[in-house]
């Protein structure tokens, strides 16, 4: 989760994975003591929300979801969970467990141009087959217009705050985009991370857990979803990162999970060779 806020709105969700692992660009990294995920979820039993960042082109993060997944439901503890993949009108709610996963992607009204399903469907599944509701909370296409017209949003972040949103959307697409073009984009990311902050506390349980899962720069304690929860709430955040590259700071997150590193890519060249060659507006696009 869009060259002009008026013309390309396909762009938004294609683009999120480049402008969300540049969120975390300029960062201090910090060290970790030797990891154990599952000692970590025991020790926030009390959090209402854990929100997990991840990185979209890296199959171990999805992998530490499933497994993350799994481990609320030992621990009798998943209220729901809660994606980015889906937009706020999907929820398998209403599904029994052994809904098949074309079920299971009709309910959540999966859109597979933007999110792989054979990405996700371990993710997904696990809490399906656990008895546990699986919510849509990405911002419906349809708000993101209106989103990127709406300038109240503007003032939801402190200056710092708002800079930092301008500056990744900047370099996450490469600088190819005219200033004028980021404000509208910024906006819609707010917007996404205010639909999915509220998904998740509409979801909430008393005694149990709602896992939010999302690109990393969503859940940033300082600029993301955190921003749209309730003070004093105790929601964690939990971000995965590929390989060496820089970490949040950390105040944004209260764990780092490391997994190797993902071969090089040059998504910048990818990203200039889809402005030069965009695909044909769609026949029912206004």
């Amino acid at each position: 989760m869009q060259a002009q806020p008026t013309s390309f709105p396909w762009r938004l969700p294609a683009l999120a994975a480049l402008t969300l692992a540049v969120a975390l660009s300029g960062c201090a990294s910090r060290p970790q003591a030797p990891q154990d995920w599952s000692q970590q979820l025991r020790d926030w039993a009390g959090a209402p929300i854990v929100l997990l960042g991840e990185q979209h082109d890296a199959a171990a993060h999805q992998a530490w979801q499933q497994a993350t997944v799994q481990e609320l439901v030992r621990q009798d503890r998943l209220a729901a969970l809660v994606m980015e993949m889906a937009p706020r009108t999907g929820s398998t709610a209403a599904l029994e467990r052994d809904a098949d996963e074309q079920r299971v992607q009709q309910a959540l009204h999966w859109q597979e141009a933007a999110w792989p399903w054979a990405r996700y469907r371990g993710v997904v599944m696990a809490a399906v087959r656990a008895g546990v509701p699986v919510l849509g909370g990405n911002l419906p296409r349809a708000a993101m217009r209106e989103a990127m017209h709406d300038e109240s949003l503007d003032q939801h972040l402190p200056a710092a705050g708002w800079q930092r949103q301008i500056e990744a959307m900047r370099e996450g697409h490469c600088g190819l985009l005219p200033d004028a073009q980021l404000p509208p984009m910024v906006r819609v990311q707010l917007a996404r991370d205010a639909s999915m902050a509220q998904a998740a506390q509409a979801a909430r349980k008393p005694g149990q857990t709602v896992l939010l899962v999302a690109g990393r720069g969503h859940v940033l304690r300082g600029v993301g979803i955190p921003t749209w929860l309730p003070e004093g709430l105790g929601a964690r955040v939990a971000v995965a990162q590929a390989g060496p590259q820089t970490a949040a700071l950390p105040s944004d997150a209260d764990w780092l999970q490391r997994t190797d590193a993902l071969p090089a890519q040059d998504h910048c060249a990818e990203l200039r060779e889809r402005f030069k060659n965009p695909p044909a507006p769609r026949a029912d696009a206004s």
